[in-house]
């Protein structure tokens, strides 16, 4: 059995380069075991496949989780034991997960994502020119900013919420992160707190309304379900929860990958000027190199065999996506960014499978939107000095917590 310094994937260079560490792996098996712990990382492209499709052999019920120990060694934490584990959505197993994906459908559909467009537009564009013309951080201001706004859109919420939504949703993988130094895990139960209470009050006023006057949006949609006893009132507060996070977190860690690739490469930040309808294609290629989430987690229900490695029952095993993405069996010139290459939406950045982000399309609109504008509004952008950009302390999620640039806005602006 192939096993790795677990200390390792919580280190400093793992948070800023996971790809070197990631590479180790891949060259010492298609699954490695992690230090002595019983949790295994899927890392070529085949074993992840392989996990992802045996869903009836691996859960995604969130059992438990990696973190690093007080003497720096990886250890699990029992999720399950705790009695924090919430089974919905991203984390849960048929028939349930068939269950909840069908009610989020309605409000996701083709329609309803063209319809939010314009309002998406309008916003980026709002946000850019505030950023342009105030400077800041470009997290906030922009990659986090716009996501939020969509999340409110979805939920029903109003513009008020805007300033909460953007704090609670940039937490949502603090939790996953690995590491629980006090005083952060003890703002992050506040805030989660905090976070249940408003959305359960937001949920129950929107239930406890007519039908017929809930409106379209994906909180009377949970509503519906709820009356028609698919799932419960905390099922549907689940579905709130895990969306903040799912619809609010990835995106932003999405066009922040993408604005900082943009400003490390000013021949590629002119090309797109030039060639905009190449914007897509270079989404594709960023959520390929640097997917949101770098992982997520499964349990094994029975003792089986994965990429040849033999696994106990209780087993967490890692889908590790931004491995797989790299994987040069799969992926000619795997650490390029080609904006012709073929097949290029065959990545995991939006998982794979059952569990296939749902709100994938709109995730892909509002990235190329808002890079559209913010290419669109200047003349170029570069990172303003070498501490430029600083990526969040984590192990689960790829996400900037700060990003600043030095910038030339477009004369006809």
């Amino acid at each position: 059995m192939s096993a790795f310094d677990g200390a390792s994937f919580f280190s400093e260079e793992a948070i800023n380069d996971p790809h070197s560490l990631y590479e180790q792996m891949r060259n010492l098996a298609p699954v490695c075991q992690i230090g002595e712990t019983r949790a295994f990382v899927a890392c070529s492209h085949s074993a992840v496949t392989e996990l992802v499709k045996r869903h009836q052999d691996f859960s995604a019920n969130l059992r438990g989780m990696l973190v690093c120990g007080d003497d720096g060694a990886p250890t699990i934490f029992d999720l399950k034991g705790a009695g924090t584990a919430s089974d919905v959505i991203a984390t849960a197993d048929e028939p349930d997960h068939a269950i909840h994906r069908r009610l989020m459908l309605p409000p996701l559909k083709a329609g309803r994502i063209v319809a939010l467009e314009q309002d998406i537009k309008r916003f980026a564009q709002q946000q850019v020119d505030d950023f342009l013309h105030a400077g800041g951080d470009a997290c906030s201001a922009l990659c986090e900013a716009l996501p939020a706004f969509v999340v409110t859109r979805l939920l029903g919420l109003g513009d008020d919420a805007q300033e909460a939504v953007q704090r609670w949703a940039m937490m949502g993988g603090e939790f996953l992160a690995g590491r629980f130094e006090s005083d952060r895990l003890q703002l992050i139960l506040q805030e989660t707190a905090a976070q249940n209470t408003y959305l359960t009050h937001h949920f129950e006023k929107v239930h406890a309304a007519p039908a017929s006057d809930r409106g379209d949006s994906l909180t009377a949609t949970l509503a519906q379900g709820v009356d028609e006893q698919l799932i419960s009132k905390e099922q549907a507060v689940g579905i709130l929860t895990i969306l903040f996070g799912a619809a609010g977190e990835s995106t932003a860690s999405l066009i922040g990958s993408a604005i900082l690739r943009l400003a490390k490469d000013q021949p590629l930040q002119k090309r797109l000027r030039a060639e905009p309808n190449l914007i897509s294609a270079f989404i594709e290629e960023i959520l390929r190199l640097e997917p949101p989430f770098k992982f997520h987690y499964r349990s094994v229900n029975a003792d089986t065999t994965l990429g040849g490695t033999p696994l106990r029952a209780g087993d967490l095993v890692l889908a590790c996506w931004a491995a797989a993405n790299r994987d040069p069996n799969s992926w000619p010139e795997p650490h390029r960014l080609l904006l012709d290459r073929p097949q290029r939406e065959k990545h995991f950045g939006f998982g794979y499978g059952i569990h296939f982000c749902i709100g994938a399309p709109l995730a892909r609109m509002e990235a190329r939107v808002l890079l559209a504008t913010l290419l669109r509004s200047t003349d170029n952008f570069t990172l303003a000095d070498r501490s430029a950009f600083r990526y969040a302390s984590s192990i689960f999620v790829r996400r900037l917590e700060k990003l600043t640039l030095s910038y030339q806005i477009a004369q006809r602006c």
